[in-house]
């Protein structure tokens, strides 16, 4: 107690006669041996500590893999500098060539020989566009002329009378609230058209019966092509004819699916049966 004790880390042999003069100076104190013991103790492990750092130091001198690669770089900086001395050789692009006249030349067997070149009917440029007017009145005419010619047999009838059928159905459903715009257009004139070239065919023997397909064919163009959800049918439909009403509209849809969503989808061919619907036009009435 009260004694100083000095650990001086020059050797091994050193600390262990410092702790033996300590221990021998303080055999008396019991207290003073415990002291001894855990200073022997601290120092053996201040030892081990030192050895372990000691081992884990880093050798200074480069690894022999860092001077292969040093080695590595240089090399390619001296190829790199021999390949830029070196003169570049231009790179050979194939150029084509045009021929400036109309004969080609052919080797057959060793002889030259030359071909005539023949004028070639198809056009690289596109397609023609052909653009068609009419209004909607005008085609209205024409569907009328085409089903005065087409029911011969009725000699009474006049393309008026089916042009009235028309606006007298769209007149209705306006007024009654059916729909809020005309359906009278010429894309759904085109579309009725359609319809009447499969469904009144030459043996119609009354304007009653001509009435009742037409009116038909209407029905199926509003509810196909029209602005609303749902028509009524009393417009469309005569009471005494109920059954041939529906028979028509079944044999019709059976038939002309197809075409129907080819008018809407390809316009080539509405194209097509615009022309055909314009040319129904009697010149005889002008």
């Amino acid at each position: 107690m009260g004694t100083v004790l000095s650990i001086s880390p020059a050797s091994k042999k050193a600390s262990v006669m410092d702790t033996e003069a300590a221990g021998d100076g303080l055999k008396n104190d019991k207290s003073l041996k415990r002291h001894s013991m855990f200073v022997s103790l601290s120092w053996k492990k201040l030892v081990a500590n030192s050895a372990k750092k000691s081992a884990k130091k880093v050798n200074p001198n480069p690894l022999p893999s860092i001077q292969g690669a040093h080695l590595n770089s240089e090399n390619n900086r001296k190829t790199h500098q021999a390949e830029e001395k070196k003169p570049k050789a231009p790179i050979p692009v194939p150029v084509p060539t045009v021929p400036t006249q109309n004969n080609d030349s052919m080797v057959q067997n060793g002889r030259l020989s030359t071909v005539q070149k023949q004028p070639s009917n198809i056009s690289l440029l596109s397609p023609r566009r052909i653009v068609i007017q009419a209004s909607t009145g005008e085609l209205l005419r024409c569907l009328g002329d085409y089903l005065c010619r087409r029911c011969y047999k009725l000699k009474e009838l006049n393309g008026g009378d089916v042009v009235l059928w028309f606006r007298n159905i769209d007149r209705t459903l306006l007024i009654q609230g059916w729909q809020d715009i005309g359906f009278i257009t010429p894309a759904n004139v085109v579309f009725v058209y359609l319809l009447c070239q499969d469904a009144i065919t030459e043996s119609v023997s009354s304007a009653a019966e001509l009435q009742g397909t037409f009116q038909t064919c209407l029905y199926l163009a509003y509810s196909y092509m029209g602005n609303e959800i749902s028509y009524p049918l009393k417009p469309f439909i005569i009471e005494s004819n109920k059954d041939v009403f529906w028979e028509t509209s079944l044999r019709i849809i059976d038939r002309l699916s197809s075409k129907m969503l080819q008018l809407n989808a390809d316009p080539h061919f509405f194209t097509e049966v615009f022309q055909d619907l314009k040319n129904q036009r009697d010149n005889r009435n002008l």
